[in-house]
């Protein structure tokens, strides 16, 4: 592929230097890791970028990366993956800059700045780390079998828990959690819609037989209209949940993505992070959750959270027979709020509440902690929340019938 400057150079090079060759062999590594790193780049997107690159040349590093920009990013979810890419595998091995120097040898080099981490940074990295023994060897067509994990494994992952994985594993179950299939919950609502199946409605039935003069009366039906509810979040992000935090706000995100879920994070104060987890990309959900939020991993005030809630987001988003989802260990660090009155306003104002708490992971568990027996009174079920499996069966009884609340012994 000639470049614009490089003389009669072959298909591909743009000179014999290290840094200035073989230029369409490094877009089609960038291509590749862009693939690995989850963009749907194909062998078409890596032809149209080799011929722009050829039509536009390489006069500046902008004009490179946004001609590169032009042809693989289709979405704007895949906006910060790419830009990570390009400065990781471009920036990193002064590639643009050896391509200019071959170009303008008087140009000066550019120096590069180092920037903070952005969204995509740790998943753009784990994809380069498998190119950079290969990018000097040839591209051959492998079949790709996918054996990370066996039967037995993955057993053993469902039910280990969140806090003794390692790092590989928790980026295993973040891809379960992602992969998790939603069970369908409907609820019906006392308005009544137009149906196919239902009872008569005698106001549609007289004014569609009004169009006809009354001579052909058809009778119109109606039944009540069926809604999917809304879930409501409420997770705790102090230092003693920091073990689960990240892991609930992976599976928050993907039940954002097929659910209506409004999401607060609550430490020391409560936090809205709702509009963030949206976001389709979950590197870039969990950064924009990680600047949002003031107090992460400090100190707990469940007490003050729910006051908060209750106070200002109740009405808003409880709507429409809404299951309140409250994740937290319940170790209340303020004596002085009222936690079972702000529980119990909770549990009034939502159809189902169901607390997840990680410490029913131990078989000695006994609610003796203060926060604890405030709480436990007004919630509808008590579950774990430590392991995959535990999220499982959190996704299944989402679709069930809401059990009577649950009656503590003082």
């Amino acid at each position: 592929m000639p470049v614009p400057g490089s003389g009669d150079a072959p298909a591909g090079r743009t000179g014999g230097g290290p840094g200035g060759g073989k230029v369409a062999d490094n877009i089609v590594f960038f291509a590749r890791a862009l693939r690995r790193a989850g963009l749907p780049v194909g062998p078409a997107a890596v032809v149209d970028a080799i011929r722009a690159v050829e039509v536009a040349g390489i006069g500046s590093r902008e004009d490179f990366y946004w001609t590169l920009h032009a042809v693989f990013v289709k979405k704007r979810a895949d906006r910060p993956v790419f830009h990570e890419a390009f400065e990781l595998f471009w920036r990193e091995r002064g590639l643009i800059d050896k391509m200019l120097e071959m170009l303008s040898p008087m140009a000066p080099p550019r120096p590069s700045e180092p920037e903070r981490p952005k969204a995509g940074a740790a998943r753009v990295e784990e994809a380069m780390s498998g190119l950079k023994e290969r990018r000097e060897e040839e591209i051959v067509p492998e079949i790709e079998i996918d054996a990370r994990m066996t039967v037995t494994q993955k057993e053993i992952l469902r039910r280990k828990d969140f806090a003794q994985m390692t790092a590989e594993e928790i980026a295993e179950a973040m891809r379960a959690l992602a992969e998790l299939t939603l069970t369908a919950d409907r609820l019906k609502t006392r308005r009544l819609v137009a149906a196919s199946r239902g009872a008569v409605d005698p106001r549609r039935t007289v004014r569609a037989s009004m169009r006809s003069g009354g001579q052909l009366i058809l009778p119109q039906l109606r039944a009540r209209r069926v809604v999917e509810p809304p879930i409501v979040a409420l997770a705790d992000i102090s230092g003693s949940m920091s073990e689960y935090s990240r892991v609930m706000l992976h599976f928050l995100h993907a039940l954002s993505a097929r659910r209506k879920v409004f999401s607060f994070l609550f430490g020391t104060r409560l936090t809205n992070v709702t509009r963030q987890l949206r976001y389709k990309d979950p590197d870039e959900a969990l950064a924009g959750c990680s600047e949002a939020v003031l107090d992460w991993s400090g100190g707990t005030r469940i007490a003050d959270a729910m006051h908060a809630f209750n106070r200002d987001w109740s009405r808003r988003v409880l709507g429409q027979g809404a299951t309140v989802l409250l994740i937290t260990d319940g170790l209340e660090c303020d004596e002085e709020g009222d936690l079972g009155a702000e529980a119990a306003r909770l549990g009034r104002s939502c159809r189902r509440l169901i607390w997840l708490n990680p410490l029913l992971r131990f078989d000695a568990f006994a609610p003796r902690a203060r926060g604890i027996k405030a709480i436990l009174p007004h919630v509808d079920e008590f579950r774990p929340v430590h392991s995959l499996e535990a999220i499982e069966n959190l996704v299944k009884a989402l679709s069930e019938p809401a059990r009577p609340a649950l009656k503590v012994a003082a």
